[in-house]
């Protein structure tokens, strides 16, 4: 019986190919591991940047619906101006949330409010902020929401001024003067 590894002695020929799957594996758990350490870490700045106050289900009515996590708020945002919004889904469900953003995209959106189709993130979203993240984070959280279950959610809106929005509504109110 021939083998690509005729040329070594019977025994190491035995040992060849389950030595070269061992040395092959090990390259791919170096970028596993720092595939996991990237999501890891997008999900920390996820969480101490409160995204899941603004899309998560429930979480302005007090009762956060964890099993759709980041997948679109239920409450809108009141925003003189511009109208009602509801914070987006956020995770990687194709037709309702961002399963056809790249990660490029991703951070386009959180750096410069600029998305994909055209529309401007609202004045809500915290983008200046997150305007100065490092290159390593930005793409950190875009790794990690892409990583996330898909959650069908589609919110409503954006509701123009004067519309009535199908849910429950904040209202940001200007100061006077």
């Amino acid at each position: 019986m021939r083998t690509d590894f005729d040329f070594l002695p019977s025994g190491m020929a035995r040992a060849a190919g389950p030595m070269l799957s061992l040395l092959l594996a090990s390259f791919g758990t170096g970028a596993a591991a720092d595939d996991a350490a990237q999501i890891e870490r997008g999900r920390y700045l996820v969480q101490i940047a409160g995204c899941g106050d603004c899309h998560t289900p429930g979480h302005f009515l007090g009762q956060p619906d964890m099993d759709r996590f980041l997948g679109g708020s239920d409450v809108g945002f009141e925003v003189p101006g511009v109208g009602v919004v509801y914070g987006p889904n956020l995770t990687p469900d194709t037709a309702t949330g961002l399963g056809g953003w790249s990660a490029d995209e991703i951070v386009a959106a959180i750096r410069t409010r600029a998305r994909p189709d055209g529309r401007g993130l609202v004045p809500v979203m915290p983008w200046p902020n997150l305007g100065t993240l490092t290159d390593g984070d930005a793409y950190a959280i875009a790794a990690y929401l892409q990583s996330l279950d898909p959650v069908s959610n589609k919110v409503p809106g954006p509701i123009p001024e004067g519309e009535a929005a199908p849910s429950f509504v904040m209202r940001v109110i200007p100061p006077a003067g």
